[in-house]
């Protein structure tokens, strides 16, 4: 077993473990509930299990008021993180190329294997992503630094850096290679089956293979994950411009991909992406107001109109939010 799959294994039984003590503690108290004396029940008190349906992550139907928004994605989801619904959804199954929203998962995972002051190295292979901005080899940054380039001005090269640092912490075989395994083991942890990566980067294979794919659902999913556990990785991407350093005090101006940040209120966090194969893709979190985290995610648009579809379905649910 390789070390990226023992790693994320016993952090599957530690999961298992805690569950069983859960069950463990609801079986005992629901003995409790059936013993305790001087109890009797009633027609109305009587529940028949069979009828009450199971609990889901979604709904099948979205409100009408939202649902009527017309956008030019082929895939597009709304979700209510507070309230555990979707407000929108067409075709939010559909798997689709994800391009540059892979970088999401590749800044998840790094950020769960290596500290963010972890110096990390710019290789040649980094640098040869398509897309380069500007890093050199041999340039040293921090994990953090290296995620802030990543997620704002979607830089390939960032990305593939951040992935073959901390794929080196899981063995001693191709580090990329590493990290693009445990990407899809965390995937398939988190129940996400649609999401599919084969680098780090999202950048197309060739004319007809794409580096990563998924729907609009499970790209809603991961983003409400990083929102609820790790936070800070998305801070970065609510800021229009940065200025990143290295080691030697050099330093890279980046601006935000994200052309809508500034349309969208109370931005939590965001990823765009676009390449040949997959056209035009974002995903958004805002806060709707009283603390109401809503998640937009659009696939397969064009490289403009996936900002005026996310900016349609925000101001849907802005305007309908007192009724949702």
């Amino acid at each position: 077993m390789s070390l990226t799959k023992q790693i994320l294994h016993e952090r599957r039984l530690v999961v298992l473990f805690q569950l069983g003590v859960l069950l463990f503690i609801l079986v005992g108290l629901f003995s409790a509930a059936l013993i305790k004396p001087n109890q009797t029940a009633n027609v109305q008190d009587t529940v028949d299990i069979k009828s009450v349906p199971v609990e889901e992550k979604d709904e099948s139907s979205a409100p009408e008021s939202i649902s009527q928004t017309t956008v030019r994605a082929k895939a597009a989801y709304v979700w209510d993180v507070k309230n555990q619904r979707a407000l929108y959804i067409k075709n939010a199954d559909t798997v689709l190329p994800l391009a540059s929203i892979t970088k999401l998962m590749t800044s998840m995972l790094a950020n769960e294997l290596a500290s963010t002051d972890m110096r990390a190295t710019v290789s040649v292979r980094a640098v040869g992503q398509e897309g380069s901005t500007g890093l050199v080899p041999g340039e040293s940054l921090t994990m953090k630094e290296l995620n802030s380039l990543a997620l704002i001005s979607s830089s390939n090269d960032a990305a593939f850096a951040l992935g073959a640092n901390a794929g080196s912490l899981l063995g001693d075989q191709d580090p990329s290679r590493q990290f693009v395994e445990g990407m899809n083991i965390r995937a398939e942890e988190l129940n996400l089956d649609t999401l599919n990566f084969k680098n780090t980067t999202g950048l197309d294979l060739s004319v007809t293979e794409p580096g990563a794919i998924g729907s609009a659902r499970d790209v809603s999913f991961l983003m409400e994950y990083i929102l609820k556990n790790y936070p800070e990785v998305l801070e970065p991407t609510k800021l229009s411009a940065a200025r990143i350093y290295n080691q030697n005090g050099e330093f890279h101006d980046i601006e935000n991909t994200n052309e809508a940040i500034y349309a969208i209120p109370n931005l939590l966090g965001s990823k765009t992406g676009y390449t040949d194969l997959a056209g035009g893709n974002l995903t958004i979190a805002f806060d709707a107001g009283m603390n109401r985290p809503i998640i937009v995610t659009v696939l397969g648009s064009t490289r403009d109109e996936r900002f005026s579809d996310v900016l349609a379905l925000v101001k849907a649910v802005r305007t309908n939010i007192s009724d949702i």
